[in-house]
């Protein structure tokens, strides 16, 4: 596809930069903007490259570059709410988000999955089992790479699996995925959404242009993504952990099946699965469902299935240390998720949470410590909240830490032989951490660092 516009790309972190960068490939003039004041120009124009169309702005926009403008691309971390893009859309321009651009510019079958919690997981395992079958396969969005930095690269013989997020989904136009995933709606991001039904909303817009010869992947557990599959224009496939049903994927005794047309086909048994929890049934429930009707066969989903190890930063092992467990768990940035991460431990578990405040409730996650936590270690600027809440209903092992390092050593001394160290925030990381990835990797130093 051929680009032959002037694009304001707005955002230069990792997803503008790919962005940009696959605009230029594709014939476009690229202004890359950028509201810090201290935004170093020169760092810009060194990641797009030598490029003789590119250019960057600091600041502000002026009226009369806004009046040459044909598109702008605006990356995920910023909202559409902010105020520049006012001045676009008074204008009529066109705002794509990266994920609208890659879809325009890539080939191939894609399958997009989004939800609260459970993503990065579904995304990580369906992809595998893509790539077994498909040598020309991506992984992509929301998981690491941006979808914009792999879509020139793509065939008609391609195969791309994409975790999009709410953020990503605010922006799309013509986005239109063969296999769409909704795996579950819990309130999450409210700071930027404002209501629940605003937030589940916008994920359903993941099918909003799909038809009835394409499919959409949903949780029959979850009463939001049950009621979904009554107004999505695509063919909803439902997965289950709880109830026996008579097409889509569901559990017989321990055996997960895949039930289609009359027809059952065993995949594996949960015994076989290397992760634990009753979240990661329902992961791999809805990863075997989007490759299946992404046209994989199920042997090789099976295999796929079996050789899976999990994700970084979910439930992850870390070290033992004196009989003491460390799990990471940074990828809980919502109360929902850090539940599951809970729920996962089988051993007295000392907890560290806390972080951005999303204006989510963390009574939920409170009650389900169901007498696992033995004290709650709170870092950020939510550890006052969770405190207060914590002591509402009557859990007053609670600890506040300046920062994680302080929180990790605290954990230290108080653990026991037989016990667990858990890092699962239920909040977003911003403020102490770019990302959580950074979050957890700081975790494993400081865990690796302890003495004996």
């Amino acid at each position: 596809m051929e680009f032959n516009k002037r694009v304001v790309v707005a955002g230069a972190g990792k997803s503008g930069i790919a962005a940009a960068r696959l605009l230029l490939e594709q014939g476009a003039e690229v202004i890359v903007f950028d509201q810090n004041d201290q935004a170093d120009k020169l760092e810009i124009l060194h990641k797009l490259g030598d490029y003789e169309k590119a250019g960057v702005v600091i600041g502000t926009l002026d009226d009369a570059l806004l009046d040459t403008v044909d598109l702008m691309v605006i990356s995920p971390g910023i909202s559409v709410e902010a105020p520049f893009t006012e001045a676009f859309r008074s204008r009529g321009i066109p705002i794509w988000g990266e994920i609208e651009l890659a879809y325009q510019c890539a080939r191939g079958k894609l399958a997009a999955i989004t939800g609260t919690n459970g993503k990065t997981t579904t995304t990580a395992l369906a992809g595998m089992i893509c790539h077994l079958y498909c040598d020309n396969s991506f992984t992509v969005g929301n998981i690491g790479i941006p979808f914009t930095e792999v879509a020139g690269r793509t065939t008609d013989d391609s195969m791309v699996i994409a975790e999009i997020s709410s953020f990503q989904l605010e922006t799309v136009a013509e986005f239109r995925p063969e296999v769409s995933a909704i795996l579950n709606v819990t309130p999450d991001h409210l700071d930027r959404h404002h209501t629940f039904e605003c937030y589940r909303d916008t994920k359903q817009k993941i099918t909003m242009n799909q038809t009835r010869e394409q499919f959409c992947v949903l949780n029959y557990d979850d009463v939001e993504t049950r009621e979904m599959g009554k107004r999505i224009p695509a063919v909803p496939v439902y997965f289950s952990r709880l109830k026996d049903l008579e097409e889509g994927v569901c559990l017989k005794g321990s055996q997960i099946v895949l039930r289609e047309h009359g027809a059952e086909f065993p995949v594996l048994s949960v015994e076989e699965m290397k992760l634990l929890g009753n979240h990661n049934v329902e992961n791999y429930m809805a990863a075997i469902a989007i490759t299946y009707y992404m046209g994989v066969p199920l042997e090789v989903i099976r295999k796929g299935c079996l050789e899976f190890q999990g994700v970084e930063h979910r439930i992850e092992f870390v070290k033992e240390v004196n009989g003491v467990r460390y799990y990471n768990d940074s990828k809980g940035t919502n109360p929902d998720a850090a539940i599951k991460g809970i729920q996962a431990m089988n051993r007295p578990t000392l907890l560290i949470g806390g972080g951005y405040d999303k204006k989510a409730s963390f009574d939920e996650w409170i009650t389900s410590f169901d007498g696992k936590v033995r004290y709650l270690v709170l870092i950020g600027q939510t550890a006052e909240i969770i405190a207060e809440t914590a002591k509402r209903h009557g859990f007053e092992a609670v600890i506040l830490e300046e920062n994680l390092e302080k929180a990790v050593q605290k954990c230290h001394e108080l653990a026991v032989e037989g016990d667990a160290v858990l890092l699962s925030p239920a909040c977003a990381s911003w403020g102490q951490f770019d990302n959580y990835e950074q979050r957890g990797n700081c975790f494993k130093e400081l865990v690796q660092a302890l003495p004996e």
